[in-house]
């Protein structure tokens, strides 16, 4: 195991059994915050594989969880009705990620020869469909009525919910990890900074274009999948432009292009949104300032603030010595 390996996982163990002992210290209500947050972060570090390595700037990543909810609570209703027995859960689960993952492929097939601006208006264009199919399919959707669905664990104590979503973002941090340290990463990124030189170099950019938006809409579904049997309640809400929003902020809150950073950005942001919330009419205001701030003073974000920081006091001599 090299060292930078070696890190994550201390980093990462050593985080996952700090936050596991949460239920100890937090009520039911700030344990549920913080397990949505995980839900954000899941989908912060996912957007930042896509957007944050490959380049490619979806306006799409909030519509993904919610094809991954819809897919897994309406698997579970409608194929439990025809079997006559309901379905497990995790059957309903591994196929939402795989068909929101399907869902990517055929956005970023859809997508190849896009960039910039028209990648970014298309993809609003899909997320803004799925949202309206969602509403006027009363009959399929339950529209704005919404769609009750099965919970993961027949309580209404958040904790069980906590240790999955605290799982699952691991196993997410790990994927996104593997991802960007194999030559996958580097593929990623060549596409990201000249993707004519790229393609001129030989890298195949239709294959990892396809790659990012199937990985990264995966994830997206899978961390919907999970927040839809633990709300137990789907609407199309979630999916209008505001979600997509957060999310963006919560990115670049953290640090664009940094590993940890999303993660950071998501929870912090998380947090402060469910601090600020009787001041709901201002907070996007205020993130919004804050993102123009830290793009102008600081686009390392929360995660280059913390790491220069270290730097700096690792770098200053400690008082009295010689």
């Amino acid at each position: 195991m090299n060292k930078t390996r070696k890190q994550f996982f201390l980093t990462t163990v050593g985080l996952a059994l700090v936050m596991a002992l949460f239920p100890m210290w937090l009520g039911e209500f700030y344990l549920h915050v913080v397990t949505i947050g995980l839900f954000y972060v899941i989908l912060a570090i996912s957007w930042n594989l896509l957007a944050g390595y490959a380049g490619q700037l979806s306006l799409a990543h909030h519509a993904f969880a919610a094809v991954g909810g819809y897919a897994s609570a309406l698997l579970f209703l409608y194929g439990s009705e025809a079997l006559g027995t309901p379905l497990p859960l995790w059957t309903t689960i591994i196929f939402g990620t795989i068909f929101a993952g399907l869902v990517g492929y055929g956005l970023g097939s859809v997508c190849l020869n896009m960039r910039r601006i028209y990648l970014a208006i298309t993809t609003w264009a899909f997320a803004e469909s799925f949202r309206l199919w969602v509403m006027s399919e009363y009959e399929i959707t339950r529209g704005d009525l919404g769609l009750s669905t099965e919970l993961l664990f027949d309580t209404s104590d958040p904790t069980p919910f906590f240790y999955v979503f605290l799982g699952a973002t691991a196993l997410c941090l790990w994927i996104v990890f593997e991802i960007i340290r194999s030559p996958a990463g580097f593929y990623l990124r060549a596409l990201r900074d000249d993707e004519e030189a790229a393609q001129a170099m030989g890298v195949d950019t239709v294959r990892w274009k396809r790659f990012a938006f199937t990985a990264s809409s995966a994830m997206a579904g899978f961390a919907g999948t999970l927040q839809a049997h633990y709300i137990g309640m789907l609407t199309p809400t979630p999916i209008k432009f505001n979600e997509m929003a957060i999310i963006l902020v919560m990115v670049i809150a953290g640090g664009l292009r940094s590993f940890w950073g999303p993660a950071i950005g998501a929870m912090f942001i998380q947090v402060l949104a469910e601090a600020l919330r009787d001041y709901a009419e201002y907070r996007m205001v205020l993130f919004a300032v804050m993102v123009l701030a830290i793009m102008r003073f600081y686009r390392e974000g929360i995660f280059g603030m913390m790491r220069d920081g270290v730097a700096k006091l690792r770098s200053q001599p400690i008082r009295g010595s010689t």
